[in-house]
């Protein structure tokens, strides 16, 4: 079904009351509820899929059943989402049945109002419209902080490392996302820094230049300049982007996040985190795109 932009949502824009930055803490009850409408809609007479969904999510909270009071196991999910104060219980609930459909979808491929994709796109707009921060990309629910840097940064990332020639760093930058949603932001650290490693190594794989399995990423980003990654006649400009890419996600992560702490255990923050996740998806995209190999 298509989003209607209703006279209070238009009210709403033109007052500025939808937000750029987001809150993770609280899924609105009116969230909820459109949610079990986007599954019940995609869904409809094939509500058996739900079964699955509701043993898995069983099975992991240590229970029989969502609802004892239900008929089915659609019932019982649908009526979860809408009780659970466990904001990540509702995303757990989101994750599990969008995978439990996509999987259904590969086999079957008939949906009677809307499919999967349409169902994910409608899914990722009620979150922003609500002001929750999260999205569901590439088969995760992923967290997300501003519209800007999702759109321009995040969003793009991905579509690049979803090709199949890039599924290693795909899998690190997803673990990133995963730990960062978390709260584990060492561990997000170190993933950034291995999907921005092997990133590069794909790239001198692909183009045939000699590096070694375990170079790190100051010599494999010294091997794609030296071959030209950036034109000779616009090196110089490019710099000051070398010691950025040096100085950047390497040092943050072996300073923050990738040595022995001592005696003092090391808070890595938010703040810092965002910082070397975004650092890590702008400079994914720019060598994936001087690279051209995709």
């Amino acid at each position: 079904m298509a989003i209607f932009n209703i006279f209070s949502k238009r009210q709403k824009s033109l007052r500025g009351e939808i937000p750029e930055v987001y809150q993770h803490n609280n899924i609105p009850q009116k969230l909820r509820i459109q949610i079990g409408h986007i599954f019940n809609e995609l869904i409809t007479d094939k509500h058996y899929i739900y079964d699955d969904a509701h043993n898995i999510l069983c099975r992991e909270y240590g229970k029989y059943t969502l609802d004892s009071n239900a008929n089915s196991g659609f019932e019982a999910v649908l009526n979860y989402l809408v009780i659970t104060k466990s904001t990540e219980e509702v995303i757990d609930i989101v994750e599990v049945v969008l995978k439990s459909i996509e999987i259904f979808n590969y086999s079957c491929n008939i949906w009677d109002r809307i499919n999967p994709q349409d169902a994910i796109e409608e899914l990722n707009i009620r979150f922003k419209e609500s002001g929750v921060g999260y999205s569901y990309e590439n088969g995760e629910v992923i967290r997300v902080d501003s519209t800007y840097t999702h759109i321009e940064i995040t969003k793009p990332t991905i579509a690049l490392l979803w090709n199949n020639k890039f599924l290693g760093a795909n899998e690190e930058y997803m673990k990133a996302h995963q730990h960062y949603k978390d709260g584990r932001n060492k561990e997000c650290l170190a993933d950034c820094l291995k999907a921005f490693e092997s990133t590069l190594k794909i790239i001198c794989d692909e183009k045939g230049w000699i590096f070694g399995a375990t170079d790190t990423s100051k010599k494999l980003i010294q091997i794609c300049f030296q071959n030209g990654l950036v034109p000779t006649f616009t090196q110089n400009q490019f710099t000051s982007l070398q010691n950025l890419l040096e100085s950047g996600i390497p040092t943050i992560r072996n300073k923050l996040g990738g040595h022995g702490q001592g005696n003092i255990p090391q808070k890595v923050d938010d703040e810092m985190t965002r910082y070397a996740m975004n650092l890590t998806g702008s400079n994914i995209i720019f060598l994936i795109e001087q690279s051209k190999i995709i």
